[in-house]
């Protein structure tokens, strides 16, 4: 059956929450504001541009609920890792920021999005882990996280209102999805295979790549460089992304069937739940099919080899 990508945004609508100067100005003004992490300004990009659609925003109680529970939204629609912002009692009383508010964010000094709070709520987050990563040991570096959240859940949409400026040498692979679809347009690819990957590439990647390819009778491979938080002991951002992209440039691909791009996501290692995550991902980015490898987002023994 012939794949239209046109068709492919999950829920069937790329989301597109991108404030014009003007209004962002208009947005922005007199607005309470609230410093954010490096995790929440990625994922607040991700949601502005579609990377995470259907989401328009951070999740209310309820869809993280069947989200753990279902690993569906509460629409039915599957959906396998909460996308949640988390704040402290004391940050939420130093701000004066309430339900119904809507607050400035800010990330290095600068004004980044607007989120309108629609709900603030508390959730188990031991269940959380336990649901997510399938264990609760504080060795899995998903559940250390998890665990270690604040005590409330902002939960609204987001939009965005002073778009990021990337840094070298990410600055040329990073696009947002309407970007990334339109590349693979221009590039005459209809069927793409998305390569997940937080590693630099080795002669197994090779292999599996063009096979993936072949026996998928794509049109091309779509690199998808995790950037981002990792566990300790991978490596590093830049590493990844400019060595697959040398696969390229050294003629291991011929430039018409391979492309490099970055995914900014903190990984979760929730082994067949991130799988299932890194899939809805690369389809919203305009992929056809994913490659899914030994222990994919794995990490120790918490997964089966094949869990994926």
């Amino acid at each position: 059956m012939a794949i239209d990508n046109t068709l492919s945004p999950h829920g069937g609508e790329l989301i597109e929450r991108v404030a014009s100067p003007d209004n962002a100005r208009h947005i922005a003004a007199g607005l309470p504001k609230l410093s954010v992490s490096d995790r929440i300004a990625r994922e607040v990009i991700n949601l502005s541009y579609g990377v995470f659609s259907p989401l328009d925003g951070f999740m209310v109680r309820s869809e993280v609920d069947s989200v753990v529970k279902n690993m569906t939204l509460t629409n039915g629609l599957v959906w396998s890792i909460p996308i949640v912002f988390d704040v402290t009692h004391e940050t939420m009383s130093e701000a004066g920021l309430a339900q119904g508010d809507s607050v400035l964010l800010t990330y290095q000094d600068e004004a980044l999005a607007v989120l309108r709070i629609i709900e603030t709520f508390s959730y188990d987050r031991e269940f959380m882990a336990r649901n997510i990563y399938g264990t609760t040991n504080l060795d899995h570096p998903g559940v250390s996280r998890t665990l270690e959240m604040a005590d409330i859940f902002l939960a609204g949409p987001v939009t965005l209102v002073n778009p990021p400026l990337i840094n070298p040498p990410f600055d040329r692979f990073w696009k947002t999805p309407r970007q990334l679809r339109d590349r693979l347009s221009e590039l005459g690819w209809n069927a793409v295979v998305a390569h997940q990957t937080r590693n630099v590439p080795h002669v197994g990647h090779e292999w599996m790549m063009k096979g993936a390819l072949l026996s998928s009778e794509a049109d091309g491979i779509l690199v998808s460089a995790v950037i981002g938080e990792k566990k300790l002991g991978d490596y590093i951002d830049e590493a990844i992304v400019l060595a697959h992209d040398r696969l390229r440039e050294a003629g291991f691909f011929l430039p018409d069937i391979h492309e490099t791009s970055t995914l900014m996501w903190d990984m979760r290692y929730a082994g067949p739940r991130e799988a299932v995550f890194h899939a809805i991902v690369r389809k919203n980015l305009g992929c056809s099919h994913h490659m899914f490898g030994r222990d994919h987002a794995g990490v120790g023994n918490y997964y089966d080899t094949y869990a994926a």
